[in-house]
């Protein structure tokens, strides 16, 4: 669990508008901050797998909302993996976009 603190800077650096707290940008942006704490937390404390299942839990929903986000708007998916320096997955609809241009 984070911080009020942490959360709120989280918050206001990921934010689309004024508000906002649901968005999936801030949603992935809090999950990717309690995976990095889990993680760290999971190095010092190797057989505590309580924590591990929530650690793998976080990284399945932060995964769905990357999905998501990659479905709804490409670039703003790009935008935030470039963000969060997360490793960057090709989609499907990326590799059709791709194989389409290199067709024409």
């Amino acid at each position: 669990m984070l911080d009020k603190k942490i959360k709120d800077k989280v918050i206001d650096k990921y934010k689309t508008h004024a508000g906002d707290t649901g968005s999936p940008e801030v949603q992935i942006a809090l999950l990717s901050e309690e995976v990095k704490r889990l993680a760290e937390h999971l190095k010092e404390h190797k057989k505590d797998f309580s924590s591990r299942r929530g650690l793998l839990k976080k990284i399945g929903q932060r995964h769905r909302l990357l999905k998501y986000l990659s479905k709804e708007s490409a670039k703003r998916h790009e935008v935030l993996v470039d963000k969060l320096k997360l490793k960057k997955k090709e989609t499907k609809e990326v590799k059709k976009e791709e194989t389409v241009k290199a067709e024409a």
